[in-house]
C-alpha cells in the first residue's frame, strides 16, 4: 500500500539552514519547516537571532542560532562549517532569505549602497548554495530554495540594485537548478509580493504608493510571512521532489493582474 500523501510533507529528521532567519519573512520559514520536523539552524546578522532561537526551543522546536555578517565571504564560509557541525555533517534543506533594500533614484545611487545590496541579496546567496550543495552531493541531493521577488519580473521604482540583485536570484535559481538537478538537488525560488515587513516600512508608510499597490494586488491586502509557510514546506519536502527551477509568485495575484 502507497504511503499517505501527508507523510511526503513531513520533514522529520531532515537538517535545515535558513539564512536570513531573524527577518520577518525568514521567522516564519523557520517556525515553518521546524514544526514540520526539521532541525533548524538560523544565520542572521541581527543579534535577535539568539533571543528568537531560544523562543523557538521553549515551543518544543530543534532551532541553533549563528550570528554573521553575510556581507563577508569569511563570514560566510564560518557561519557554515559552524551550522555543519550543528547539524552533524548533513545538510538537507537550505534556504536563502538574507536580503536587504535600499531607495535612492537611480542617477544618484551610491556605489557603496549598491555593492552592499548585491553582496547580500545576491553573492551571499551563490555562495551558501555552492557550499551546502558540495555537501548536498555527498549525501544523495537536498533542497534549495532561494527568496527571489516581485522584482525578479519587474524593475520597480528607485531600487536599481534590489531589482538587480532579485533578477540575479531568479537567473541564478535556474542555472543551479540545471547544474545539479540530475545529482539530486531541486532548487527553487519563492517570489514574494507585497508584504508587510520592515523591508516595505517606508513604502508602506506612503499612503499614495499603498493605495497604488493595493488597487493592482486582487486579494487587497498586504501578505504576510505566514502567506510562505505551506509552500515553503512543500518545496522542502519530498512532495516537491520533480519540481525544480521554478520561481513561485505568492503575491496575492499582482503579477496576473
Amino acid at each position: 500500500m502507497e504511503s499517505n500523501i501527508l507523510e511526503s510533507f513531513s520533514l522529520a529528521g531532515k537538517k535545515a539552514m535558513v539564512v536570513g532567519g531573524a527577518g520577518d519573512l525568514g521567522k516564519a520559514m523557520v517556525e515553518a519547516i521546524s514544526q514540520a520536523g526539521a532541525h533548524t539552524v538560523i544565520i542572521d546578522f541581527d543579534e535577535r537571532v539568539f533571543g528568537l532561537c531560544e523562543q523557538f526551543k521553549k515551543n518544543g522546536l530543534q532551532v541553533d542560532a549563528i550570528r554573521a555578517d553575510v556581507s563577508k565571504i569569511s563570514e560566510i564560509k564560518a557561519s557554515y562549517e559552524t551550522a555543519l557541525e550543528l547539524l552533524g555533517g548533513k545538510i538537507d534543506i537550505l534556504i536563502n532569505s538574507a536580503g536587504i533594500q535600499r531607495r535612492y533614484p537611480s542617477e544618484d545611487f551610491p556605489d557603496e549602497e549598491w555593492s552592499k545590496v548585491i553582496a547580500i541579496n545576491l553573492d551571499a546567496t551563490f555562495y551558501y548554495c555552492k557550499y551546502v550543495a558540495n555537501n548536498m552531493l555527498k549525501h544523495g541531493g537536498g533542497k534549495i530554495i532561494n527568496i527571489a521577488s516581485l522584482m525578479s519580473f519587474l524593475g520597480g521604482i528607485t531600487i536599481p540594485a534590489y531589482a538587480a540583485s532579485k533578477g540575479g536570484v531568479g537567473q541564478l535559481t535556474k542555472a543551479l537548478s540545471n547544474d545539479w538537478a540530475a545529482k539530486g538537488i531541486c532548487v527553487n525560488a519563492i517570489a514574494p509580493g507585497y508584504m508587510d515587513t520592515q523591508l516595505n516600512t517606508a513604502l508602506i508608510n506612503d499612503k499614495k504608493r499603498t493605495e497604488e499597490v493595493l488597487l493592482r494586488v486582487p486579494m487587497k491586502r498586504w501578505g504576510t510571512g505566514e502567506d510562505l509557510k505551506g509552500l515553503t514546506v512543500f518545496l522542502s519536502s519530498s512532495a516537491s521532489d520533480y519540481i525544480t527551477g521554478c520561481i513561485i509568485p505568492v503575491d496575492g495575484g499582482y503579477l496576473a493582474r
